[in-house]
């Protein structure tokens, strides 16, 4: 029997199946209890003291009680605490990103996903550098300048030399004003010599989605290949700091488990992460199991509906403040619309999901990983986002001056994001507008810009900002702060 220990290295202790089993029991047991939920959500609420904006966040398990409660006023407050804090520390920003799927050869044999080993009817592809250059181009004409970089898990196909050489090519390519300014890396559990690799290539933040908690069910649903090995796939983000990346992402797929045991799950990772390293998940992501080639989701019954997916989406961003949450393509719309309000802060945009997509006129589905909802152009999705009174942020400004890890985390408690990820949003956003932006959607931004620029906190911060806008329309590009 092991015991539950958050500053353990062994996932079995820092994920411990007791302590979620006790921690659901409990919430079970005071989901109506009003005097202890009010004084959960009184400690979430945001403080403002001398060194800035501070949330205490919450735990696993006073997350959970609240997950349990479902009090119609008590929901609502939820909400509302919810948008408060993501107000507090992300403003109206939201960070706009696209996937780029470099293979889908894996040798795994997850149930959940088309590009397990014996689906043998899926076109299996491989990007050649020439054909990355190629997508990268079409994702700069576009407007992009971030990528997540996906690829099955083939030692043989897709060994890490592959990867790297993706990433640097990725990174080479400048085509008119368009660049990648940051790729960030979701491929399998690896090695301390490969994340060191990774690191030193210039990634951004590490993602992999643990996909299940639940240690009995994982090993079901990953019968065959290495990431049948749930010890080594759950402590990969332990190994990627000890290999010097500062930035990871977690995620579950909710529809595999049942969800509050994959939400107390999600939260005691990031609580071992900050006990063990002192900064916890740079991104947390939600996606929900969809239908894809050779995959029905509903021969997995523990689906989840709207409502619940964004009581989870609202309780993430109340326990886990400071944290990115990113929601893909995957969700409609109205979904998407729903929880950006509730504490999501970065989403992808004109998304396709095949290995080789974007090159292709009309949108490939024999080699997606799964189906896309929101089908909208890069352009439609700005355009929504400005109307619904956000700012699109292409920034990478962060990654870029080393401000990860820890040293984010601290800009982000002091409340001095206002004065960095503010301008630099616009900043790009001007450039978005100059260069790639249908008509509608430029004459949107700028008067979004004009108003947006009074929210800049310091006066000499404001003017160069102005001053940077005006070298945009001359054509100088890449400013930050």
């Amino acid at each position: 029997m092991f015991a539950y220990n958050p500053k353990s290295l062994c996932a079995d202790e820092f994920i411990n199946h007791e302590e979620i089993l006790d921690t659901l029991r409990y919430a079970d047991e005071n989901k109506n209890n009003v005097a202890l939920i009010d004084s959960i959500l009184e400690k979430a609420r945001p403080r403002v003291t001398e060194k800035g904006t501070f949330c205490s966040g919450l735990t696993h398990r006073e997350a959970s009680v609240l997950l349990a409660c479902d009090i119609p006023e008590k929901v609502e407050q939820m909400y509302a605490l919810a948008e408060e804090i993501k107000k507090a520390f992300y403003g109206n920003r939201i960070v706009i990103f696209a996937p780029l799927y470099l293979s889908n050869y894996c040798v795994n044999g997850c149930v959940y996903c088309p590009y397990h080993k014996k689906n043998h009817h899926i076109p299996r592809k491989k990007l050649t550098q020439e054909e990355v250059a190629k997508e990268v181009i079409a994702l700069q004409d576009m407007g992009h300048k971030r990528l997540a970089i996906e690829s099955g898990e083939d030692p043989k196909m897709n060994p890490i030399e592959y990867i790297l050489e993706c990433i640097h090519t990725i990174y080479s390519i400048k085509h008119k004003n368009g660049a990648i300014r940051r790729v960030n890396v979701n491929i399998a559990a690896t090695t301390v010599e490969n994340y060191r690799k990774l690191k030193e290539a210039g990634i951004g933040t590490y993602i992999l989605f643990q996909e299940t908690y639940h240690k009995e069910s994982y090993l079901k649903l990953h019968p065959t290949g290495p990431k049948h090995d749930y010890n080594y796939h759950t402590e990969a983000m332990d190994r990627a700091m000890e290999g010097g990346i500062d930035d990871v992402g977690l995620g579950v797929l909710f529809g595999l488990e049942l969800y509050r045991y994959e939400f107390a799950g999600l939260l005691m990772h990031a609580e071992h992460l900050e006990a063990v390293h002192g900064v916890g998940p740079h991104t947390i992501s939600v996606p929900r199991i969809k239908h894809a080639d050779d995959i029905d989701p509903t021969a997995f019954d523990n689906g989840i509906s709207d409502d619940i997916f964004a009581k989870i989406c609202a309780l993430i961003r109340i326990a886990v403040p400071y944290t990115g949450m990113i929601i893909s393509t995957r969700e409609s719309q109205s979904v998407r619309e729903r929880v950006i309000r509730l504490g999501v802060s970065q989403i992808s945009g004109g998304s396709r999901t095949s290995v080789g997509g974007y090159t292709e006129e009309e949108r490939p589905t024999d080699t997606e990983q799964f189906d896309v909802s929101d089908q909208r152009t890069l352009d439609e999705v700005v355009r929504w986002l400005m109307e619904l009174g956000y700012i699109p942020s292409f920034c990478t400004a962060c990654y870029r001056e080393g401000r990860t890890g820890d040293r984010f985390m601290s800009l982000c408690k002091s409340g001095q994001i206002q004065n960095c990820c503010h301008p630099n949003a616009l900043m790009t956003l001007k450039e978005y507008l100059m260069d790639y932006a249908g008509e509608e959607t430029r004459a949107i931004g700028e008067a979004l810009i004009q108003a947006e620029l009074d929210n800049i906190p310091k006066e000499k911060v404001r003017e160069v900002c102005k001053d940077h806008l005006a070298k945009i329309e001359q054509g100088i590009r890449d400013f930050r702060f």
